[in-house]
């Protein structure tokens, strides 16, 4: 019994229940955003089966998938068929589908995507928890500190979009507590360090490359910081920790170079690799104005994902926000206690990295500008340095909590005080924590009040349309479909029908930064009156000989067997399109055969035998025989197979006009 006393009092053992008790309380937050998840259904409700939530599916799919099938995790050939897509070209995630293969596998890709956002801010905010408690011995503002990084609005934007590869932020600051002992303290072994460094990184790497890049920045950032401190206040010294420090940043290179020299040159340089810049309109999505650091509201407006058909429900407080609170902690904190080292060099980290994270807009200069014509950089969207900014604010946040709880106890340790009774003595300590609660308030209150109306997560059913969820089970191996609506990037429902449905087909077209126009080479009128068919962007394709010419070219390169215009009715614009109607109408325009329909669904097979046949080379289409078929339908409220069959009727319309004049 005895020996069970004095291990509960090990520090080890304190340690493991001060971790635990802190990752319960981050799990209960993030079970709260994401109740109408886990209150509903997990494996089959997210917070759309569209847009990215459906691209990240299909990338924790994948590697399920290839590992159980015998692919490759970095390539695949079940998207933008032929060409095939390089997953390390793109946010894959890698370093969370593999590890999570096995609740894809036993539960699917929706499941997967909610076990990893719910987990996300919580390892992300247990991660910044460890590294402020190398400089905070008070729990509670290390928490604090945790939850501002974990939970920042930077994450819950990310979480909301699932984007995995800037909602998992675990890594940095794990890495910047190895370089805190490499560079700083200096206690433990130097190469043991550098290999967990270096392994971090390797994660890192799988994870997010871009957020590994900002890293660096960042790192050389804080270096080149304490290299000007070490230089002013003592060069010896500086010399002595450098030279230290020297070995284990070796051992964590060789680390590095070893695990992630091959996915390197693969993402650069492998099949379906992506060249210049990954999203042509970079500048666009770009970044922060510095008012969207004080205002929740400034710059949001309704995305195009939310006018075409609810997505997410509300539109979610500025990312960037940071609140007048955390404005006045960091500038007030600096002046209060002013020759604190570690506020200043956090405090000067935290207003770096914001002031890189404002975007390029007219009437002035910014700092990243000077690096958005530099290789590989140029591909980084700069407000993700935010992430940054929360997590060195966090630290702020736990380090002043702490001083100002300690203010209030020193005041009350004078000779005088020292002598009265316990109880005031721990009224001193509820007065000192409640003063430092008070300062976690200051900072994190305005944006808890910010996206609380926004909270917990809207969420909506993962649904196939009828044909994929019974007729795609019996496709034959090798089949490629042009879905409708085609899943091109940022509407791409049918990635998440394809994930959902365990990789039974492959398919033309992608999301993600392949999945623009730009890189769809001599496709690329087909692939605009695709899209312009599927969702109605720009004015719906008529059906002009250049427009059929263009989707029956995609269709020849893309090696598509199989089309399927689905119907869904009562879906969003995302889930079931413009119009499949109309656009059953077109691809029999496109392709002079009627379609099969069955389960809700226009299907054409053996489409390389339809665009090789006489018929698809004879006939022109009457100009505006697809509207009027389409408008006769309705009028009529003949069957599905009206629309395609009047189409067909006006090919041989003109056919016999021809005749006749001859």
């Amino acid at each position: 019994m005895q020996d069970v006393k004095l291990h509960r009092g090990s520090p080890v053992y304190k340690s493991l229940v001060i971790y635990g008790v802190a990752g319960l309380l981050y799990f209960a937050f993030s079970l709260a955003i994401w109740w109408n998840v886990w209150s509903t259904s997990p494996t089959s409700t997210a917070t759309c089966g569209c847009g990215d939530p459906a691209l990240f599916m299909w990338f924790l799919q994948w590697p399920a998938f290839a590992l159980t099938h015998g692919k490759s995790i970095f390539f695949s050939t079940y998207l933008f068929h032929p060409t095939g897509i390089n997953l390390l070209s793109n946010t894959s995630v890698l370093a969370i589908g593999v590890p999570l293969a096995p609740i894809t596998l036993a539960f699917g890709p929706v499941a997967t995507l909610n076990v990893a956002s719910t987990l996300a801010p919580v390892m992300s905010s247990l991660g910044a928890f460890y590294l402020i408690r190398r400089w905070v011995r008070w729990s509670p503002g290390a928490f604090a500190g945790g939850l501002l990084y974990g939970f920042s609005p930077y994450v819950l934007g990310s979480l909301a979009y699932a984007h995995l590869m800037t909602a998992a932020l675990v890594i940095p600051p794990l890495v910047f507590a190895c370089l805190d002992e490499l560079l700083i303290r200096q206690r433990h072994s130097r190469v043991r360090v550098g290999v967990v460094l270096g392994l971090l990184v390797i994660v890192q790497f799988f994870v997010s490359t871009e957020v590994l890049a900002i890293m660096a920045i960042v790192v050389v950032v804080g270096a080149l910081e304490l290299c000007v401190y070490g230089l002013v206040r003592d060069r010896t010294e500086l010399f002595k920790r450098v030279r230290y420090a020297v070995r284990g940043l070796v051992a964590g290179g060789i680390v590095v170079v070893v695990g992630v020299g091959y996915p390197a040159w693969y993402a650069l340089s492998g099949p379906a690799h992506l060249r210049g810049r990954l999203w042509p309109n970079i500048a666009v999505i770009g970044g922060y104005t510095p008012i969207s650091f004080v205002s929740p509201t400034f710059g949001t407006k309704p995305s195009i994902l939310l006018d075409l058909g609810g997505y997410l429900g509300r539109v979610l407080p500025s990312s960037g926000y940071l609140g007048v609170g955390v404005i006045v902690l960091v500038f007030g904190g600096l002046a209060i206690w002013r020759s604190d080292k570690v506020l200043w060099f956090f405090g000067v980290l935290a207003c770096v990295t914001a002031v890189l994270s404002l975007g390029e807009r007219k009437g002035y200069w910014v700092p990243w500008q000077m690096f958005d014509r530099t290789p590989i950089l140029e591909n980084i969207i700069e407000q993700r340095f935010i992430c940054f900014t929360f997590l060195f604010v966090g630290v702020f946040l736990a380090v002043t909590m702490e001083k100002s709880r300690a203010w209030v106890l020193s005041r009350c340790s004078t000779p005088e005080h020292l002598s009265r009774d316990r109880t005031r003595r721990g009224s001193a300590g509820v007065a000192g924590s409640a003063l430092g609660l008070a300062v976690a308030g200051v900072a994190l209150g305005p944006i808890a009040f910010a996206f609380a109306p926004a909270l917990p997560y809207h969420v909506v059913p993962v649904s196939l349309p009828k044909w994929y969820a019974t007729k795609a089970k019996k496709l034959h191996s090798g089949e490629v479909l042009l879905t409708y609506p085609a899943p091109f990037s940022g509407i791409q429902s049918a990635m998440a029908w394809q994930a959902v449905d365990g990789m039974r087909w492959m398919q033309a077209g992608g999301g993600g930064p392949q999945g623009v126009p730009d890189r769809a080479g001599a496709y690329r009128p087909g692939f605009l009156v695709l899209s312009h068919l599927g969702f109605g962007f720009a004015s719906e394709p008529t059906g002009t000989p250049a427009e059929l010419r263009a989707v029956r070219s995609a269709l020849t390169g893309w090696r598509v067997t199989m089309v399927v215009v689905a119907d869904q009715a009562g879906k969003s614009t995302l889930q079931r399109g413009h119009d499949p109607t109309y656009a059953a109408a077109f691809m029999t325009a496109v392709l002079k055969a009627p379609p099969r329909f069955s389960a809700d669904a226009w299907v054409w097979g053996n489409v390389p035998k339809l665009l090789s046949s006489e018929q698809s080379t004879k006939g022109t289409l009457v100009p505006g025989s697809i509207e009027r078929c389409r408008v006769k339908a309705r009028l009529k409220r003949g069957p599905p197979e009206a629309a395609p069959a009047c189409v067909l009727e006006s090919f041989s319309a003109e056919r016999a006009a021809v005749g006749g004049r001859r």
